[in-house]
């Protein structure tokens, strides 16, 4: 089994490493990346340019685009056999109104307009915490077991986030639930002339058992996401 791996990181980011050693486990993978961060490009394509593909090794990738950009030269240059889309593991959350933003669930949504089922994948950060994205590897590794098993369905991805844990704390569970509806908070200060975003993650609104609640909470949110 072929899979696309991609993300809005850059092909040099430690998360979409540690979503390779995992999927590697469940068929033979293929990096198409950015060759630079594209975060919060949202579904950006490139239209009126040229994309460069640039090869980095043996099934890698680096794509002079954004993260969608990657899954249409994938699927239609480099790897038009692929079974899935897999895009992370971004580093920070992709919770609730975050889809909308993120390149990270956009290469996937991109996949399936085309036909190609798919699953993003991110990690929300905790301030003052580094990653540990041997964890994360190992931890992703048998939700993207029980998910692909699943089968894909038309029209459908899956949206994963990891919380962040202290070292000490046992693996978390993970738990299927629906999208968190309320957006990010409006929060700018004024600096010199231009106005900065400066809202705090952690503070947006959180309702019960959607995904910024569970994740916040120290487990798992896989939520089910439907195009058509």
């Amino acid at each position: 089994m072929q899979l696309l791996l991609t993300n809005d990181d850059g092909i040099e980011a430690e998360g979409l490493q540690a979503l390779e050693r995992a999927a590697r486990e469940l068929g033979e993978t293929w990096l198409l990346a950015p060759a630079g961060p594209q975060s919060g490009c949202s579904h950006t394509v490139t239209t009126h340019a040229g994309v460069r593909i640039e090869t980095r090794g043996e099934r890698r990738f680096a794509i002079h685009g954004t993260p969608a950009d990657c899954v249409r030269m994938g699927l239609h240059k480099v790897l038009p056999k692929a079974a899935w889309v897999l895009s992370g593991i971004n580093h920070g959350g992709n919770l609730g109104a975050d889809v909308y933003y993120s390149g990270t669930v956009a290469a996937v949504r991109e996949g399936v307009l085309h036909g190609w089922p798919g699953i993003a994948l991110s990690h929300y950060r905790h301030k003052g915490r580094e990653f540990d994205w041997d964890r994360a590897a190992r931890i992703v590794l048998p939700i993207l077991r029980e998910l692909m098993n699943r089968g894909p369905e038309r029209g459908i991805f899956w949206n994963v986030n990891l919380p962040h844990l202290t070292p000490g704390e046992p693996d978390p569970t993970w738990v299927i639930c629906p999208l968190d509806p309320a957006p990010l908070p409006l929060s700018y200060r004024h600096e010199e002339g231009h106005y900065h975003y400066d809202g705090d993650y952690f503070s947006r609104g959180r309702a019960p058992d959607c995904d910024v609640d569970v994740c916040f909470g120290g487990r798992i949110a896989v939520t089910q996401i439907r195009l058509f």
